[in-house]
């Protein structure tokens, strides 16, 4: 999705929690691994079942997830180290067209050479077995890339995001003196915040849906209180608060402060200027606001981000600067790749070019 912000990417693996939660117990650390079920082995030896001679760690990636691609040279180079211990990895795709697997991992080359398997179904069906009584059961809020490591007893002892695998961890599993007692208690004490932090953004959702905005700012403080550490998360949402409000002098002064005190980060400079251009009625100050902020955010990408550049093409309509717009947004239509996004694009520069504001995707 075009002009994804932090905020809206939490929003959307809190949306695929609540399609994916049942009655299904969850699989946590501590817990039997699930059986391995999967389909065609793409690349290295099958793996049929879980020995207790090895440590398993299943890891659950896309073609398209962009942070898969970045975290699989960071697990290739843990496999490189431990496979002489002991250390099985196995790739496994979920949600992908069949057909985009084998090249991509042929692509990958040196970066990828531990196992990798499809799922039991085709990607149109999505529920294939991994999918369904491991990455949903397990990892529901989580998203993907998410990894598993299943000890040799055949016990899950690590769940979390490859990229945050430590070489001690991985250790310790391997050498029998990780405490799985500790990290079992551990996991579901983050399991239980997390839970919290989902009913809190449930409730701040549902608020600036409808526009309330009292209730939306009363949920925001509670997330800021109780994770503060996702406090620039959710900076959209405060700004769009303050516009919601019509106080625009203080939603201005929020959003200038906050984008010259990062004044080097693209994406905060473009969720800054996307929530004001995308308001029902922003000022004239906040919109040049905008527009100054998308242009700090364009230069900061060299003009490459197709995202940034959608922003300030809006933001220079909403101006009154048509004919800056639809050179913008040209310019972002001639740099995306991807065939989906390009006829986004298409579509709003259709709309410039009628002189009327693009309606927002869902």
């Amino acid at each position: 999705m075009k002009n994804s912000s932090p905020f809206r990417l939490v929003i959307a693996v809190a949306i695929l929690t609540a399609a994916t939660c049942g009655t299904r117990a969850e699989v946590m650390v501590g817990d039997k691994a699930p059986k391995l079920q999967t389909g065609k082995w793409v690349q290295g030896e099958p793996v049929r079942v879980f020995d207790g001679n090895h440590v398993y760690i299943v890891e659950f990636w896309a073609t398209w997830c962009g942070p898969c691609v970045q975290s699989i040279p960071h697990l290739n180079a843990l496999w490189q180290k431990f496979k002489n211990k002991g250390v099985i990895v196995i790739g496994q795709d979920v949600w992908d067209s069949d057909n985009a697997v084998a090249p991509f991992v042929k692509k990958m080359g040196t970066n990828m050479t531990y196992r990798v398997a499809l799922d039991d179904k085709g990607w149109y069906h999505h529920e294939g077995f991994m999918a369904e009584h491991w990455w949903k059961r397990g990892t529901n809020y989580h998203g993907i890339p998410t990894a598993f490591i299943v000890n040799q007893q055949g016990r899950i002892a690590w769940i979390g995001h490859p990229m945050t695998l430590k070489e001690q961890v991985l250790d310790d599993i391997v050498s029998g003196h990780y405490d799985l007692a500790k990290a079992t208690v551990e996991y579901r004490k983050d399991r239980e915040a997390d839970q919290q932090f989902q009913a809190l953004q449930k409730k701040l959702v549902s608020a600036l849906d409808q526009k309330k905005w009292d209730d939306a700012e009363t949920a925001l403080d509670s997330i800021q209180s109780a994770f503060p550490h996702f406090k620039n998360s959710f900076i959209g949402p405060r700004l769009k608060i303050l516009l919601g409000r019509k106080q625009f002098a203080e939603a201005f002064q929020f959003a200038d402060e906050f984008s010259k005190s990062h004044s080097t980060n693209d994406i905060w400079q473009n969720e800054l200027a996307w929530t004001i251009a995308t308001s029902e009625s922003p000022d004239q100050h906040c919109l040049e606001l905008a527009e100054t902020m998308a242009e700090r955010g364009v230069q900061l990408t060299d003009e490459k981000n197709t995202a940034l550049l959608d922003t300030l093409a809006r933001v220079q309509f909403r101006l009154g600067k048509k004919e800056e717009a639809m050179a913008t947004e040209g310019k972002a239509v001639n740099l995306e790749s991807n065939p989906k996004e390009k006829v986004s694009l298409e579509k709003t520069l259709a709309s410039y070019r009628e002189g009327k504001l693009p309606q927002l995707e869902e």
